[in-house]
């Protein structure tokens, strides 16, 4: 029996340097049950060292955090990639260290990179660059994810900055993308109007949160039979009945 599960696919943790240093992962899996939200998605740049911590968090609730990244690509855009296991995006993060920029981070200038565990205990810091670009191409990052078995959104497509349409000025008509993400500056009417093309593609609206009240601020309602990757995969290409409606 289908039902539909309430889910904000794009929430940053105090890993990203630009994320609050509230957002520790079980603080934010407090706050996505608080905002009453049934699947998450732990999304921080260019790494997922929190993503297990998220999920152990997670745990003994009726949520559900999916394992994510956001992938800055060559071109300076903004991929996420969903997984249903934390080896998988575990095993994409090492390709994405292999091809970060080389940079250690500045904490005075971009922030604290900050590993947690599910007790909101500090473990350690990542002192990468996770604000750089990595070398990766779209093509090559979106083949790459896919070949892992996750799902690939880009991300934010109505923003200037590190967005697919702001960077390029379109989608490449060769790029296998599941779906699209807009902000919740927008709607999907808006957004259909101001990027014509784009209607062919599934799209879900996200917080993109770096803040704690920002959780669920925008979230999509996933028409499933159960709250898991393969669903929402379904959903994106409407099979079975699977759908996505945006929620702002």
């Amino acid at each position: 029996m289908l039902k539909y599960f309430r889910g904000d696919l794009h929430i940053h943790t105090c890993l990203s340097p630009c994320g609050d240093l509230t957002m520790s992962p079980k603080r934010v899996v407090e706050k996505a049950l608080n905002r009453n939200l049934d699947i998450i998605g732990i999304c921080d740049h260019n790494s997922a060292e929190n993503v297990r911590a998220a999920i152990a968090a997670g745990s003994n609730s009726e949520i559900t955090v999916l394992a994510g990244i956001e992938v800055t690509t060559v071109e300076e855009v903004h991929i996420i990639a969903l997984f249903d296991e934390v080896d998988r995006v575990l095993n994409l993060q090492k390709i994405v260290y292999e091809d970060l920029d080389p940079g250690e981070n500045i904490e005075e200038i971009f922030g604290e990179q900050i590993i947690a565990n599910e007790f909101d205990e500090v473990e350690g810091y990542n002192k990468r660059l996770l604000l750089g670009a990595t070398t990766l191409t779209l093509k090559k990052l979106a083949e790459t994810i896919h070949n892992l078995g996750g799902l690939v959104i880009a991300a934010h497509i109505d923003r200037e900055a590190y967005s697919i349409i702001g960077q390029l000025g379109f989608i490449p008509g060769d790029l296998e993308l599941d779906a699209l993400e807009i902000s919740s500056n927008t709607t999907r009417s808006c957004a259909k109007e101001q990027f014509p093309g784009i209607e062919k593609f599934s799209l879900i609206t996200s917080s993109d949160a770096h803040f704690l009240q920002d959780i669920g601020k925008a979230y999509s309602s996933f028409l499933l039979e159960t709250p898991g990757l393969n669903e929402i995969r379904k959903a994106f290409k409407k099979q079975d009945g699977r759908n996505v409606v945006l929620e702002v």
